[in-house]
Protein backbone atom coordinates (compact mmCIF):
# COMPACT_ATOMS: atom_id res chain seq x y z
CA UNK A 1 0.00 0.00 0.00
CA UNK A 2 1.52 3.76 -0.89
CA UNK A 3 2.56 5.96 1.56
CA UNK A 4 -0.66 8.43 2.14
CA UNK A 5 1.86 11.57 2.98
CA UNK A 6 -0.22 14.64 4.64
CA UNK A 7 1.37 18.17 6.20
CA UNK A 8 0.00 18.67 9.57
CA UNK A 9 0.24 22.30 10.48
CA UNK A 10 1.24 21.66 14.51
CA UNK A 11 0.74 24.86 17.06
CA UNK A 12 1.33 22.90 20.02
CA UNK A 13 -2.34 23.74 21.06
CA UNK A 14 -5.23 21.55 21.86
CA UNK A 15 -6.67 21.96 18.13
CA UNK A 16 -3.58 21.20 16.24
CA UNK A 17 -3.05 17.99 18.65
CA UNK A 18 -6.21 16.85 17.90
CA UNK A 19 -5.98 17.78 13.68
CA UNK A 20 -3.25 15.26 14.23
CA UNK A 21 -4.54 12.71 15.60
CA UNK A 22 -7.32 12.69 13.25
CA UNK A 23 -5.10 12.71 10.14
CA UNK A 24 -3.31 9.85 11.55
CA UNK A 25 -6.38 8.16 12.64
CA UNK A 26 -7.48 8.65 8.61
CA UNK A 27 -4.42 6.77 7.92
CA UNK A 28 -2.51 9.45 6.35
CA UNK A 29 1.46 9.21 7.53
CA UNK A 30 1.74 12.65 9.24
CA UNK A 31 4.50 15.02 8.57
CA UNK A 32 4.47 18.33 11.48
CA UNK A 33 4.88 21.73 10.43
CA UNK A 34 5.33 24.21 13.45
CA UNK A 35 6.52 28.12 13.40
CA UNK A 36 8.59 29.91 15.49
CA UNK A 37 6.86 33.50 13.83
CA UNK A 38 8.13 35.90 16.33
CA UNK A 39 5.44 34.92 19.31
CA UNK A 40 5.97 36.41 22.17
CA UNK A 41 5.47 33.50 24.38
CA UNK A 42 7.54 30.38 22.52
CA UNK A 43 6.10 27.68 24.96
CA UNK A 44 4.06 26.64 22.44
CA UNK A 45 6.91 25.05 20.14
CA UNK A 46 8.13 23.13 23.54
CA UNK A 47 4.69 21.80 23.93
CA UNK A 48 4.33 21.08 19.74
CA UNK A 49 7.67 19.41 19.82
CA UNK A 50 5.75 16.79 22.97
CA UNK A 51 2.72 16.28 20.86
CA UNK A 52 4.75 14.91 18.09
CA UNK A 53 6.91 12.91 19.88
CA UNK A 54 3.75 11.71 21.75
CA UNK A 55 1.23 10.69 18.75
CA UNK A 56 4.03 9.76 16.26
CA UNK A 57 4.80 11.91 12.97
CA UNK A 58 7.45 11.00 9.84
CA UNK A 59 9.29 14.30 10.27
CA UNK A 60 8.71 17.54 12.51
CA UNK A 61 9.62 20.49 10.37
CA UNK A 62 10.43 24.12 12.24
CA UNK A 63 9.63 26.57 10.01
CA UNK A 64 11.44 30.56 10.75
CA UNK A 65 9.71 33.07 9.81
CA UNK A 66 9.35 37.15 11.80
CA UNK A 67 5.50 38.38 11.49
CA UNK A 68 6.60 40.43 14.86
CA UNK A 69 8.37 42.60 12.16
CA UNK A 70 5.02 44.10 11.79
CA UNK A 71 3.21 43.59 14.74
CA UNK A 72 -0.34 44.42 14.83
CA UNK A 73 -1.21 41.73 17.32
CA UNK A 74 -1.27 41.09 21.43
CA UNK A 75 0.85 37.87 20.19
CA UNK A 76 3.23 39.55 18.31
CA UNK A 77 3.95 42.89 20.14
CA UNK A 78 3.58 44.75 23.37
CA UNK A 79 -0.48 44.76 23.01
CA UNK A 80 -1.87 43.45 25.97
CA UNK A 81 -3.91 40.17 26.00
CA UNK A 82 -8.05 40.23 26.71
CA UNK A 83 -8.89 38.75 29.59
CA UNK A 84 -11.95 37.73 32.01
CA UNK A 85 -14.06 38.76 28.40
CA UNK A 86 -17.30 37.14 28.30
CA UNK A 87 -18.68 34.96 25.46
CA UNK A 88 -21.06 37.75 23.73
CA UNK A 89 -17.93 39.90 23.99
CA UNK A 90 -15.69 37.14 22.65
CA UNK A 91 -17.97 36.57 19.48
CA UNK A 92 -19.66 40.17 19.22
CA UNK A 93 -19.95 41.04 15.41
CA UNK A 94 -17.16 42.39 13.51
CA UNK A 95 -15.06 42.28 16.05
CA UNK A 96 -11.55 40.95 15.49
CA UNK A 97 -9.63 41.02 18.44
CA UNK A 98 -6.34 41.81 19.46
CA UNK A 99 -4.85 38.32 19.39
CA UNK A 100 -5.62 37.90 15.60
CA UNK A 101 -2.20 37.64 13.79
CA UNK A 102 -2.31 39.57 10.64
CA UNK A 103 -2.60 36.78 7.76
CA UNK A 104 -0.94 34.27 10.02
CA UNK A 105 -2.82 31.73 8.45
CA UNK A 106 -2.12 32.58 4.76
CA UNK A 107 1.69 32.37 5.89
CA UNK A 108 1.66 29.14 7.55
CA UNK A 109 -0.92 27.44 4.53
CA UNK A 110 1.66 29.05 1.87
CA UNK A 111 4.77 27.34 3.78
CA UNK A 112 2.60 23.99 3.85
CA UNK A 113 1.93 23.77 0.27
CA UNK A 114 5.30 24.65 -0.38
CA UNK A 115 6.27 21.38 1.73
CA UNK A 116 3.82 19.69 0.65
CA UNK A 117 5.05 20.32 -3.51
CA UNK A 118 7.95 19.20 -2.22
CA UNK A 119 7.61 16.20 0.14
CA UNK A 120 5.48 15.43 -1.43
CA UNK A 121 1.74 15.59 -0.58
CA UNK A 122 -1.70 16.31 -1.89
CA UNK A 123 -2.99 16.59 1.82
CA UNK A 124 -2.53 19.47 4.23
CA UNK A 125 -4.46 19.32 7.85
CA UNK A 126 -5.49 22.54 9.88
CA UNK A 127 -7.33 23.17 13.03
CA UNK A 128 -9.08 25.87 12.21
CA UNK A 129 -12.79 26.28 13.89
CA UNK A 130 -15.57 28.12 12.53
CA UNK A 131 -17.25 28.11 16.04
CA UNK A 132 -15.19 29.03 18.85
CA UNK A 133 -12.93 30.92 17.22
CA UNK A 134 -13.03 34.32 18.31
CA UNK A 135 -13.87 36.07 15.51
CA UNK A 136 -10.62 35.13 12.80
CA UNK A 137 -11.24 35.77 9.65
CA UNK A 138 -8.92 32.90 8.86
CA UNK A 139 -10.72 30.37 10.15
CA UNK A 140 -14.00 30.62 8.28
CA UNK A 141 -14.66 28.24 5.65
CA UNK A 142 -14.99 30.42 2.84
CA UNK A 143 -11.32 31.57 3.27
CA UNK A 144 -10.21 27.48 3.39
CA UNK A 145 -12.54 27.49 -0.05
CA UNK A 146 -10.87 29.90 -1.51
CA UNK A 147 -7.12 29.31 -0.40
CA UNK A 148 -7.71 25.87 -1.81
CA UNK A 149 -8.75 27.06 -5.01
CA UNK A 150 -5.50 29.22 -5.14
CA UNK A 151 -3.49 26.24 -4.32
CA UNK A 152 -4.65 24.48 -6.97
CA UNK A 153 -3.81 27.36 -9.44
CA UNK A 154 -0.48 28.58 -7.84
CA UNK A 155 1.42 25.25 -7.70
CA UNK A 156 3.26 22.56 -10.14
CA UNK A 157 1.27 20.02 -8.32
CA UNK A 158 -2.01 21.45 -9.04
CA UNK A 159 -1.21 22.70 -12.72
CA UNK A 160 -0.20 18.82 -13.41
CA UNK A 161 -3.52 17.72 -12.27
CA UNK A 162 -2.37 17.15 -8.63
CA UNK A 163 -5.53 18.09 -6.73
CA UNK A 164 -4.42 19.45 -3.22
CA UNK A 165 -6.71 19.24 -0.80
CA UNK A 166 -6.89 21.40 2.67
CA UNK A 167 -8.49 19.47 5.37
CA UNK A 168 -10.47 21.18 8.16
CA UNK A 169 -11.76 18.05 10.34
CA UNK A 170 -12.74 20.48 13.58
CA UNK A 171 -13.93 23.43 11.68
CA UNK A 172 -17.83 23.24 12.93
CA UNK A 173 -17.39 21.53 16.27
CA UNK A 174 -17.76 23.02 19.43
CA UNK A 175 -14.54 23.18 21.74
CA UNK A 176 -16.59 20.32 23.72
CA UNK A 177 -16.92 17.91 20.58
CA UNK A 178 -12.90 18.80 20.03
CA UNK A 179 -11.99 17.30 23.25
CA UNK A 180 -13.85 14.13 23.26
CA UNK A 181 -12.49 13.28 19.64
CA UNK A 182 -9.17 13.71 20.56
CA UNK A 183 -9.37 12.00 23.94
CA UNK A 184 -11.23 9.05 22.08
CA UNK A 185 -8.05 9.21 19.65
CA UNK A 186 -5.50 8.94 22.79
CA UNK A 187 -4.47 12.84 22.38
CA UNK A 188 -2.90 13.77 26.04
CA UNK A 189 -4.16 17.01 26.63
CA UNK A 190 -1.67 17.92 29.23
CA UNK A 191 0.96 17.99 27.02
CA UNK A 192 -0.89 20.74 24.71
CA UNK A 193 -0.80 25.19 25.56
CA UNK A 194 -3.40 26.68 24.47
CA UNK A 195 -3.15 30.08 26.60
CA UNK A 196 -2.10 33.67 25.18
CA UNK A 197 -0.64 34.69 27.93
CA UNK A 198 1.35 31.81 29.51
CA UNK A 199 3.63 32.94 32.89
CA UNK A 200 7.49 32.35 32.31
CA UNK A 201 7.28 28.71 33.45
CA UNK A 202 4.01 28.01 30.44
CA UNK A 203 1.85 27.98 33.09
CA UNK A 204 -2.04 28.81 31.36
CA UNK A 205 -3.79 32.43 32.70
CA UNK A 206 -7.05 31.02 32.89
CA UNK A 207 -8.67 34.15 32.09
CA UNK A 208 -7.84 34.88 27.68
CA UNK A 209 -10.26 34.15 25.85
CA UNK A 210 -8.82 30.66 24.40
CA UNK A 211 -7.98 29.30 28.03
CA UNK A 212 -12.27 30.33 28.82
CA UNK A 213 -13.32 28.49 25.63
CA UNK A 214 -10.79 25.37 26.64
CA UNK A 215 -11.92 25.21 29.92
CA UNK A 216 -15.22 25.86 28.74
CA UNK A 217 -15.56 22.89 26.58
CA UNK A 218 -13.55 20.69 29.67
CA UNK A 219 -16.27 21.78 31.80
CA UNK A 220 -18.89 20.84 29.36
CA UNK A 221 -17.70 16.92 29.56
CA UNK A 222 -17.52 16.88 33.36
CA UNK A 223 -13.74 16.78 33.14
CA UNK A 224 -10.67 18.62 34.38
CA UNK A 225 -8.47 20.21 31.81
CA UNK A 226 -5.11 18.50 32.37
CA UNK A 227 -3.35 21.97 31.92
CA UNK A 228 -0.90 23.59 34.03
CA UNK A 229 -3.06 26.33 35.36
CA UNK A 230 -1.47 29.58 37.23
CA UNK A 231 -2.68 30.32 40.79
CA UNK A 232 -5.27 32.91 40.53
Amino acid sequence: MSVRNAIVLLSGGLDSATTLAIAKAQGFTPHALSFSYGQRHVHELECAKRVAAHLGVAQHVFAQIDLAVFGGSALTSEIAVPKGRTESEMGAEGDIPVTYVPARNTVFLSYALAFAEVLPAQDIFIGVNAVDYSGYPDCRPEYITAFAQMANLATRAGVNGQHLKIHTPLIKLKKSEIIAQGLALGVDYGLTSTCYAPAPDGRACGQCDACQLRLKGFQQLALTDPANYASS
